[in-house]
């Protein structure tokens, strides 16, 4: 029995030794561990981290991009900054002569396009480097069609604003927009004053880091088909062209004049309300549909030439009082096949045969693509805040049908642009629908400008 607790305290001693042992040699056997060092650090210069590349020089990086540092006394940097911004040290990629270290990926408040060096002495050495920031990114104006006074706002990304570098906006070629019109710049959205004298076209902003030109122009009066007040080549005012009339006015909420209105009607997920919802423009004449003579098809309004890189483009302005929370606007171009003013069987002056007036186009069960509109479905309800704003859709966003799965036919030719049919409501297939549940309301849609756009 003491034997063997002898033997148990003699092989527990040795287990112990032999731990103690690697803890050691651990210990003590790391020639190469990292160590601070003392001296002033100098960078001579900085190069790409690959080693195909280690013969360029770098004077600037992008942000979240990986140099190497080369120079002297390195390991005497307890700290780095590009700008204002910190950088991450990994001692694991530093020497005495290099240093491995990722530019921040963060924009930095103020800009100096230099490197600081922190030393374990508190010394902060400078050094010429610049990091390179993207230009603004510019996505979409929140009124096209905005007039001097209003309030606008610019969205996109990389609005970076500097007392030394200040951002601007620019109309056109050579109006740059008074300081004084611009209420806010964050980085996603500029907020400004409309002036009096800006010019229509083309719209940019300039940063610190370039200039980018909008996708979009101010005032786009390009592919306008419907304005409500000016006659386009045949001399007709286009509008109202089908089963219905939709009230044409303008008041004080106008934006330009005339504006198509919709609704102003209970709504909810079960209503086919054509009487109140729906804006019909179905090409040809009532006595004479064949030869388009005062209502043209839109392909001879508007370019659909190269539709797929274009979108559709309107204003809309939903009162507050009167939200929107239930049903997509269903956005329909057809081409005189499917539906057409009168004529049914009728061969017009091309050759085509007429439709005639109808709306089993509309939900046939042939799968036609149109847009559904629903900017309600992710916040439950939508308005404008009783401002007009523009509403952009793609025309490659034209793939669905009406039920809110994907469209099996979908634009082949210009000739499926020749008209325009516009209905709130949701559709469904044998008593089913993919298009998300909404709430009662009565809602008023105000709608102008209705036109085809380039994407750029």
């Amino acid at each position: 029995m003491i034997n063997m607790k002898m033997k148990n305290i003699k092989w527990s001693f040795l287990l112990i030794l032999g731990l103690l042992g690697i803890s050691i040699t651990s210990c003590v056997d790391e020639p190469n561990a990292y160590k601070i060092a003392g001296g002033t650090p100098t960078i001579s210069y900085i190069r790409p981290v690959s080693v195909l590349s280690k013969d360029s020089l770098l004077v600037e990086a992008p942000m979240n991009s990986t140099i190497c540092i080369v120079g002297n006394n390195l390991r005497s940097i307890v700290g780095i900054e590009f700008n204002d911004k910190p950088a991450v040290l990994n001692t694991s990629y530093m020497t005495d002569h290099t240093m491995i270290v990722t530019v921040p990926n963060t924009i930095p408040n103020k800009i100096s396009d230099k490197i600081y060096l922190i030393t374990s002495g508190n010394d902060t050495i400078p050094y010429d480097f610049k990091v390179v920031v993207p230009p603004p990114t510019i996505t979409s104006l929140s009124n096209e069609f905005a007039l001097p006074g209003e309030e606008v706002s610019i969205a996109g990304d990389y609005f970076l604003d500097y007392d030394n570098a200040p951002l601007t906006i620019q109309f056109g070629d050579k109006y740059v927009l008074d300081r004084s019109y611009i209420k806010e710049i964050t980085k996603n959205r500029i907020t400004f004053k409309v002036p009096q004298d800006a010019p229509y076209g083309k719209m940019s902003v300039t940063s610190n880091f370039g200039k980018t030109v909008a996708p979009f122009r101010f005032h786009d009066n390009r592919g306008m088909l419907f304005d409500f007040d000016h006659p386009c080549f045949t001399g007709t005012v286009l509008g109202n062209h089908g089963w219905h009339a939709r009230t044409i006015q303008s008041d004080e909420t106008s934006l330009s004049g005339n504006y198509l209105v919709l609704g102003n009607a209970d709504l909810d997920d079960k209503t086919w309300n054509d009487g109140s919802f729906s804006f019909e423009y179905w090409a040809g004449n009532w006595g004479d549909p064949e030869a388009y003579a005062d209502y043209p098809r839109l392909t001879e309004v508007g370019d659909f030439t190269d539709w797929e890189n274009k979108s559709l483009k309107f204003e809309l302005l939903i009162p507050s009082a009167n939200p929107w929370s239930a049903a997509p606007m269903q956005i329909i171009f057809t081409g005189v096949d499917k539906v057409s003013t009168s004529g049914a069987g009728v061969k017009d002056i091309y050759g085509n045969t007429l439709a005639g007036a109808n709306n089993t186009f509309f939900h046939s069960g042939d799968g036609w693509g149109r847009a559904l509109y629903m900017p309600w479905k992710n916040t439950g309800s939508f308005d404008t805040q009783d401002k007009w704003m523009t509403v952009t859709i793609p025309m490659t966003e034209f793939n669905k049908y009406w039920d809110g799965n994907p469209a099996k036919k979908t634009f082949s030719s210009t000739a499926d642009f020749a008209s325009l049919t516009i209905f709130v409501c949701t559709g469904s297939e044998n008593d089913k629908t993919a298009i998300p549940a909404g709430t009662k309301c009565h809602p008023i849609f105000k709608i102008d400008n209705i036109r085809i756009v380039p994407n750029k």
